[in-house]
């Protein structure tokens, strides 16, 4: 399938999320347990209006009474570290299912055995049963960053692909037979290429 040219295209930012819960007080106290920001809680409309944002995200979630609570199946949240991100969250109280993986024939236990980008999981739901899906994501598939700009959701996010580049430095030396001087300008070609989905520096 050839890739789709949004040069002509306005911008469609997702930010907000709406989950059907039951009870808007236990509803908030649950995510700013999880240490969500809280961005919003007033009335409008005669309404009130709670929003909350998970660290390092883009896109927010707010509640809604008016449909049915725990309809909201499949959220997703991207982390860098699966095994952290689920001891982060189950040191917060959250019953939090078992790291898993997919393989051809279906499902199996543990992370993905050969550490692959978009395949290791872990599931939890809030107290109305709305489903939140972890999903480690270490590098992207060409063409998932938007080329205009390389950028960071959040210091774990840039910490996490500083050490990506060590590593990957660590090799080029090793292959190279010395040690690199301009390490600097190779750590920003290759956090620059790794965004775009380019081949890294030599």
């Amino acid at each position: 399938m050839a890739a789709t040219d949004n040069r002509d295209s306005a911008d469609l930012k997702l930010e907000v999320v709406t989950l059907p819960v039951s009870d808007l007080a236990r509803a908030k106290a649950f995510y700013a347990g999880l240490g969500w920001r809280l961005d919003a809680d007033f009335v409008l409309g005669g309404a009130r209006a709670i929003q909350f944002t998970p660290p390092g995200s883009a896109c927010s979630i707010h509640f809604a009474t008016d449909a049915a609570p725990g309809s909201a199946q499949g959220l997703f949240l991207v982390v860098p570290d699966i095994k952290a991100a689920r001891e982060q969250l189950a040191a917060r109280g959250v019953q939090v299912g078992e790291i898993f993986h997919r393989t051809p024939e279906g499902q199996a236990g543990g992370p993905a055995p050969d550490g692959a980008s978009y395949n290791s999981y872990a599931t939890f739901s809030d107290p109305d049963g709305n489903g939140w899906v972890l999903q480690e994501v270490t590098s992207r598939l060409p063409g998932r960053i938007d080329g205009a700009g390389t950028t960071y959701s959040s210091v774990n996010d840039l910490a996490s692909a500083l050490r990506r580049a060590e590593a990957a430095h660590g090799e080029h030396e090793q292959r190279t037979g010395e040690a690199d001087e301009n390490w600097p300008d190779w750590y920003a070609e290759f956090l620059v290429s790794e965004q775009a989905g380019t081949e890294p520096p030599k």
